[in-house]
């Protein structure tokens, strides 16, 4: 943050995903008073990143500042100390100031109008009492974000922000701010390979698979510096779900050695970005995650993401496969029996309560994620009618009583969440309170428990080894045409254990065993030390050297705890033979290593979908001086040798050289940018069918990082 006291300008350099635990940790956020008003101190400007996204992540993500400043410091708040005409300050490029504009509008409000509620498929009767009920969380006025906050494009040329403090752009994401003759430059890019770091510390755990149980990965609210924000893994049948996605579910995920591929779905309960700033990092997988919300919570969140990212609303299907949930009904999912039920809240906003059938009857579990307190419940029965016991509200009170095995609840407070006092009757089995950042006191501590992270809780013990039947699928996958004896001598091996640091495989050694990756997280390292790549379930790590009788190139450390099969060489060795799995494997081992050394492939794609890529890859030779006409080809160049200079017509856009590509407008869909491309030496790329890569989500992702940089070197 830079500080200009005497200009009263505290400008947050920088706001990706849980910016503002950083900044209470670091004491610049933190109590305080003036004139006997108790607030909190902070920034009250905000310096955009250029690029909205940075290395997979999202760079700018202003809610929880910008609320922050409103509420917490006061700007907004009448008669406060700090409500005297200044507004927060967004600073940044024009794209990324009116998406950060109407981001933060459709994280206020969601849908904004009866017409996007009937869009959404909602009844006129319906949507007519929803909005009364947005307009009493909002007091009656759907405010324009414009009229919270105050704005600055920023150039090459320097321009006051306030009080003779200037801000001029140098180059993308690097600016200089200048007071009285000082100056201090500001960096907002991320090194290659460099992330931003959660405030969030999270110990390893291992975890079973169980018939029904819940994971509890979350029990803060958008402002705990010790905990993720609320959240759970729900697990039926040995299949893992999340409910919802905050800002550290990656690195919940990590913690627990889950990787994407093993994620059966989402299920979403609204938009706010303590349950919303984690889809970015869920779609950096290989297939698209099934996305379970109402038709209203999935329009709000699609409209709020689309609106971050500046793109089409159709874009976001490439990602996401929506499976549309009823309201208010129970929704079958494979066994799994969901009932979402709509619950009051400035955004689209529904609870869910799960069940299973077991002996004879069922288990479950209620999840109420941002809940409204009862006594603001009765107040929006009465202005609806007492006698009307089908209103939302009646509903959304009926819901949260209803007893459970299982019951977690905000009681966060306030105007928007739920107080743990109206839970004292509440007859669930167990009950845990979360959504807050503070110690249960005496009297909560009556009525429910707090939950350490990782803590589970078995609703209905497994009597299968669920582990093995995953096994089973994952060499399905891999190697379609084996036969089912052949699966079955694979199958007949066991299941080892590995614990976070442990290398599987060393580097540099002959493997006699290589790991079918059934849970967790395994890093590739080079002779330096430098991770390559990443490794999760239905992945064979030591395949090819296996095959090839060579040592491994790449040490194989768990960042996790880590489940696999432990497959002897030579008995995969004798079936690929059999099989004719690989070919030519000198050519299939050379393409490997090239894209396990590609920033597109370094992580979220299995086994089965990189031997798809790699099969797909055709090597082309270019002299230097080649032109190629980037607007005649369907295709993605990857450089294994040699360079390229890149251009928009004549304006020279970059240059690129050996584990990049170019060709990537083919892929996004968003208008050729990038026209024509020079070699610059003698070249080898492999080239690739544009629309194969758009269908994996995580390479489309990363493309789209990429179209939208060269984009601003225009």
């Amino acid at each position: 943050m830079v500080d200009v006291p005497t200009a009263n300008l505290r400008i947050l350099c920088g706001c990706p995903p849980d910016c503002i635990k950083h900044l209470i940790k670091a004491g610049i956020v933190k109590p305080t008073e003036t004139a006997g008003v108790d607030h909190e101190t902070g920034p009250n400007a905000i310096l955009l990143s250029d690029l909205i996204l940075q290395n997979d992540s999202f760079a700018n993500m202003a809610e929880f500042p910008v609320l922050q400043m409103l509420y917490h410091q006061g700007m907004l708040i009448p008669g406060h100390p700090n409500n005297n005409g200044i507004k927060p300050l967004l600073l940044g490029n024009e794209q990324q100031i009116n998406a950060q504009l109407n981001y933060i509008y459709r994280g206020n409000y969601g849908l904004i109008s009866e017409t996007e509620m009937l869009e959404a498929g909602a009844s006129p009767a319906d949507a007519k009492e929803l909005m009364n009920i947005k307009l009493k969380f909002a007091f009656g006025h759907i405010a324009n974000s414009k009229e919270l906050l105050d704005t600055l494009i920023i150039s090459d040329q320097a321009q006051e922000i306030r009080q003779a403090v200037t801000i001029k752009r140098i180059q993308t994401n690097v600016f200089e701010l200048a007071y009285q003759g000082e100056t201090v430059q500001v960096d907002l890019n991320l090194a290659k390979g460099q992330r931003y770091q959660s405030p969030i510390t999270l110990e390893s755990r291992q975890i079973d698979l169980e018939h029904f149980a819940v994971i509890h990965s979350g029990e803060g609210d958008g402002w705990d510096t010790k905990r993720s924000a609320m959240s759970s893994i729900l697990m039926h049948k040995g299949r893992l779900y999340l409910i919802d996605a905050g800002p550290s579910v990656m690195q919940t995920l990590q913690a627990l050695g889950i990787g994407l591929n093993e994620i059966a779905g989402l299920f979403h309960t609204h938009s706010h970005d303590d349950h919303f700033a984690g889809l970015p990092d869920l779609i950096r997988g290989d297939r698209r995650l099934k996305y379970y919300a109402t038709p209203l919570v999935r329009a709000s969140v699609v409209k709020k993401f689309c609106a971050l990212l500046s793109i089409e609303e159709s874009e976001i299907s490439h990602y996401l496969d929506f499976q549309d949930l009823n309201s208010n009904q129970w929704n079958h999912i494979d066994g799994l029996e969901v009932r979402p039920v709509i619950s009051p809240h400035p955004v689209e906003t529904t609870i869910f309560q799960f069940r299973a059938p077991w002996q004879g009857g069922f288990k479950s579990y209620s999840h109420l994620a941002d809940i409204s307190s009862f006594a603001l419940l009765n107040e929006l029965i009465e202005e609806t009618g007492s006698s009307n016991q089908t209103s939302f509200s009646q509903m959304a009170m009926d819901a949260y009583i209803e007893p459970a095995d299982i019951k977690k609840i905000d009681i966060g407070g306030g105007l928007i969440h739920g107080v743990a006092t109206d839970f004292k009757e509440d007859h669930s089995k167990k009950i845990v309170l979360a959504h807050t950042a503070l110690p249960l006191n005496p009297e909560q501590s009556q009525i429910g428990s707090s939950v350490p992270f990782g803590a589970v809780d078995v609703l209905a013990a497994t009597g299968q080894d669920f582990e093995y039947e995953h096994a089973n699928a994952y060499l399905r996958e891999l190697h379609a045409g084996i036969s089912d004896a052949d699966i079955e001598r694979l199958l007949a091996n066991p299941i080892v254990s590995f614990a976070p640091g442990e290398n599987l495989l060393t580097i540099g050694l002959v493997q006699e065993e290589m790991y079918l990756i059934l849970r967790g997280y395994l890093e590739l390292r080079d002779a330096h030390g430098k991770a390559t790549t990443t490794f999760t379930a239905g992945t064979l790590a030591g395949e090819l050297s296996g095959l090839l009788g060579k040592p491994t190139v790449y040490d194989h450390i768990a960042r996790s705890y880590v489940q696999a099969l432990k497959i002897p060489a030579t008995l995969y060795r004798e079936i690929s033979i059999k099989n004719n799995l690989y070919p030519d494997l000198k050519a299939t081992l050379e393409k490997r290593l090239f894209m396990f050394s590609c920033w597109l492939f370094e992580e979220g794609i299995s086994c089965a979908a990189l031997n798809y890529l790699v099969a797909s890859l055709q090597a082309v030779s270019f002299k230097i001086g080649h032109s190629i006409d980037l607007t005649s080809t369907g295709d993605v160049f990857l450089v294994q040798q040699g360079g390229v200079d890149i251009y928009c017509d004549e304006l020279l856009i970059q240059s690129v050289g050996q584990y990049q590509f170019f060709g990537e407008d083919a892929a996004v869909g968003q208008g050729r940018i990038i026209n024509r491309a020079v070699v610059n030496q003698d070249t080898i790329c492999y080239r690739i069918d544009a629309l194969l890569l758009a269908r994996l989500p995580v390479c489309r992702w990363k493309l789209f990082q990429i179209h939208r940089k060269r984009l601003l070197q225009q």
